[in-house]
């Protein structure tokens, strides 16, 4: 038997390296002599840097940023093996994983040290940057990464703005006379999978706010602010990037990336497909499993259970769909491709319990799994 394992990472949990272990010994407890084909997938958020590097044969470097809360911590980016392309996360600098919940604040995180990752690769003579993102603790339209690269933002005292969504509404002018001088001969391409436009009920702030900390009164804030500065972008760059799919992303970092960085977008699962030859794998599999921390109404759209569904129904090979928590009806992911959804849990548990358990849990449910399908090929 042949089984393909391509899951996404849970949040704030386990890695997609670690989720795929965890399924693995589940089938394993069965099935031994299986052949398994363990292939890490992200969609752009944490997670994708790592997926990559594998998937490439590339390596790791460590670098000096910032969180979103602008501490200092050690980061990381990724070079692909061909030796000229740099693969970044934002999550690895501006990642609402790196800050607890009590000091998650949309007013005052910033996507600075993202700005950070990208001078570094650009300082160490990368032309081309892969940037993944996804898992932001931000909602500042990518104004902390502009002035990492050396945009001057200004006030009407033509003094520097704060970092942070809250800071957004004092932006009077962007001087870019202080940029980075290699910025314009780099080919920067966006990872991502979210499809959200910069404003409005679909966009950053309303949708992906209170994720991140936001208050109702703070929602208010933040979109005025968000709007204000699209307006800014609008004026300094001539193109209204708040209509563009994807340019809320990242609380708007998809816009700023598009603006001061002349950026492209791609979909995240789309590239991890090709650099890891993943539709391939499916193709020849018996069988497919996928995983994500939460199932629900977004999964459909774009995220990476959605993506592999799709490759299993092209090639007609079942995939079944695992999760921390399941919202939401699954009519679509269905219709997509996937065979059947099951939630790990073995009983009522504590939000930080699942957590502990998690590699548990999906041994546990895998080895459940594989018991009946053993059954069923015997018939």
């Amino acid at each position: 038997m042949r089984i393909v394992i391509a899951p996404d990472s849970f949040k704030e949990c386990l890695s997609a390296t670690s989720v795929a272990a965890a399924i693995s010994a589940g089938v394993k407890k069965v099935n031994p002599e299986a052949e398994m084909v363990c292939i890490p997938v992200a969609d752009g958020g944490e997670g994708t840097v790592e997926a990559i590097v594998s998937a490439t044969n590339g390596i790791i470097k460590e670098t000096a940023s910032v969180d979103a809360l602008n501490r200092p911590i050690r980061s990381f980016y990724g070079i692909l093996d061909d030796g000229k392309t740099a693969v970044i996360e934002m999550a690895a600098a501006s990642g609402i994983e790196l800050i607890i919940p009590q000091e998650r604040n949309p007013l005052i995180t910033s996507t600075y040290g993202t700005g950070l990752l990208l001078k570094a690769a650009i300082d160490n003579g990368f032309k081309n940057i892969i940037l993944a993102i996804g898992g932001s603790a931000t909602n500042d339209g990518g104004a902390g990464m502009a002035q990492a690269l050396g945009f001057d933002l200004q006030d009407k005292n033509e003094e520097p703005i704060g970092l942070g969504g809250g800071s957004l509404a004092d932006l009077y002018s962007i001087d870019s006379s202080h940029v980075h001088p290699l910025l314009s001969t780099v080919k920067i391409t966006i990872a991502c999978d979210v499809r959200n436009s910069l404003l409005g009920t679909s966009g950053a702030t309303l949708v992906y706010g209170p994720q991140k900390g936001a208050t109702p009164p703070m929602l208010d804030i933040l979109e005025e602010n968000m709007a204000h500065f699209s307006s800014i972008l609008q004026q300094k760059f001539g193109t209204n990037f708040a209509e563009i799919p994807g340019s809320g992303a990242a609380g708007g970092l998809g816009a700023g990336l598009l603006a001061f960085c002349k950026a492209q977008l791609i979909s995240g699962f789309e590239l991890i497909n090709q650099l890891t030859h993943l539709e391939d794998q499916i193709s020849r599999a018996d069988l497919v499993f996928t995983a994500e921390g939460r199932i629900d109404s977004q999964t459909a759209f774009g995220k990476t259970i959605s993506g592999v569904a799709q490759l299993g129904k092209k090639y007609q090979v079942p995939v079944i769909a695992l999760a921390g928590k399941i919202e939401d009806d699954l009519t679509r992911l269905y219709s997509q491709g996937i065979t059947a959804v099951f939630a790990i849990g073995d009983r009522p548990m504590s939000l930080d319990e699942s957590k502990e358990r998690a590699a548990e849990l999906l041994a546990g449910t895998v080895e459940q799994l594989m018991r009946i399908l053993s059954v069923s090929a015997k018939k």
